[in-house]
């Protein structure tokens, strides 16, 4: 061959984006087993992964400064990941002091292996979801965030995105929220075209 062929590359699509609202977020509580539901709950305020929520250690959990932490050699992007701990994260905590020396989210005494069972998609079922998975919960926390107005900047940090594209995804769900950037010109009147 005298030269490279040119192919023509497809984008790569968007990653799927499906989150809860909060009705659906209630109804699904309401169907989970408490341990499930608090789980749910802790992923939904905090944004971590479903790895993250399974294998968090108490020694990782700081209640007086209401702060977590996932170490670099447990999150995907392999840096450490600050994780502040809002009320409805403080409160999940608070129900599992003293249920396991180690591990803060527990069945019957051991900590949970696998949070896709049976009792998950009976669930989503009873509760009449549909096309969700348990990482649905991540998108969850980043959509009820960009729909509350939390800029970019600050939703990475939150959920411990490596990049700004990341976040991106979501910005979709709240268009408003640039409403006051675009609403700066009104300030210099409007334009009238010259006619000829």
């Amino acid at each position: 061959m005298e030269r490279v062929p040119k192919f023509k590359l497809y984008r790569k699509a968007e990653g799927r984006v499906r989150a809860l609202t909060p009705q659906e977020f209630q109804a699904l509580l309401a169907e989970l087993p408490p341990h499930l539901a608090d789980m749910a709950i802790f992923a939904v305020a905090t944004g971590l992964r479903q790895a993250n929520v399974k294998g968090l250690q108490w020694q990782y959990v700081d209640l007086g400064r209401q702060h977590a932490w996932i170490p670099g050699s447990q999150h995907k992007n392999g840096k450490p990941h600050a994780v502040p701990l809002n009320d409805m994260a403080m409160s999940v905590l608070r129900r599992q002091l003293s249920k396991h020396p180690t591990y803060v989210f527990t069945f019957r005494g051991q900590p949970i292996a696998n949070v896709n069972t049976k009792a998950w998609t009976g669930a989503l079922k009873r509760a009449g979801i549909e096309d969700f998975r348990w990482h649905d919960l991540r998108h969850t926390f980043a959509t009820w965030h960009r729909q509350a107005g939390t800029p970019t900047h600050e939703l990475q940090r939150l959920g411990g995105w490596k990049t700004d594209a990341m976040v991106e995804r979501y910005a979709h769900v709240a268009p408003e929220a640039l409403q006051g950037a675009a609403s700066r010109l009104d300030a210099f009147g409007s334009y009238i075209p010259a006619t000829p």
